[in-house]
């Protein structure tokens, strides 16, 4: 059934792409990222708006906390009432970030399973390609886009440094290093006002309120810090597909703020 759904439909879009755009991988990475960046706009734009939306709210629920104090039971039936009124879902941007994971997970597969170097690619591809998009038996896959090989990690050789227990030949690649910068970005418009409800949080008595701020703002960072130590291991062909989505996803975030504002 993965494989059926998910697996081969990907690889299969991503050989189409490969073969109109010039036999570019790269390329066809970056226009399949833009059809799946578009096909999910339907889940993700609520979801964008209503983070967005939570954060105008943060006073009136901060006013919730003070008012309710450490009745949790109470500030959370107030809190769902309040949402309800708002017309917000918190849990809006669920579905896109599980259909990205699920996306990322085959798409890892096929670099790992199929792109990478040894053994016959072509054939691996031809067992997976549909008729129309099989490939010759003597053809080859140019996996290379500027200075990067696609189905190797984007890194940049150094001579070796030991620091104690910490011991490293290699440094992010430009493509991981921009990956991360973009994700802290968008991270930083999907979240809500960290600040703002740091300060809001010190002034209730109850604990939860400090560690859910703190944690909120940990998360701005520590994504950003995952997606650079997860693509030292991964292809850099999959750090093109997040970079370019973080990109699109970026844009998408600063057009529907600024939409709000006019």
């Amino acid at each position: 059934m993965w494989k059926l759904i998910f697996f081969q439909p990907l690889v299969n879009a991503l050989i189409f792409f490969y073969q109109v755009l010039g036999q570019n991988l790269g390329l066809a990475i970056i226009g399949l990222t833009a059809v799946i960046r578009g096909a999910l706009n339907p889940l993700t734009a609520p979801s964008i708006k209503s983070a967005q939306k939570l954060k105008e709210l943060q006073p009136e629920l901060a006013k919730l906390k003070e008012k309710y104090g450490q009745d949790r039971q109470a500030f959370a039936q107030a809190q769902l009432k309040f949402y309800q009124k708002e017309g917000v879902n918190p849990a809006a941007g669920c579905l896109p970030q599980i259909v990205q994971i699920v996306i990322l997970i085959a798409l890892f597969q096929a670099f790992n399973q199929v792109l990478q170097n040894g053994g016959n690619v072509v054939d691996s591809l031809n067992q997976l390609l549909y008729q129309p998009l099989k490939l010759a038996a003597d053809a080859t896959i140019n996996s290379k886009f500027f200075y990067l090989d696609l189905t190797r990690p984007d890194l940049i050789p150094v001579p070796q440094v030991n620091l104690g227990p910490i011991k490293f030949s290699s440094l992010p690649g430009p493509f991981l290093i921009a990956a991360a910068i973009i994700q802290f970005f968008s991270s930083r418009l999907m979240l809500t006002a960290t600040k703002g409800t740091q300060a809001k949080a010190k002034k209730t008595e109850a604990k939860s309120d400090d560690i859910a701020a703190a944690m909120q703002e940990q998360m701005l960072y520590l994504f950003p810090i995952m997606t650079l130590f997860v693509g030292l291991r991964f292809p850099s062909g999959l750090v093109l597909y997040w970079l370019t989505f973080s990109i699109f996803m970026l844009i998408q975030q600063m057009r529907l703020k600024n939409g709000q504002k006019n």
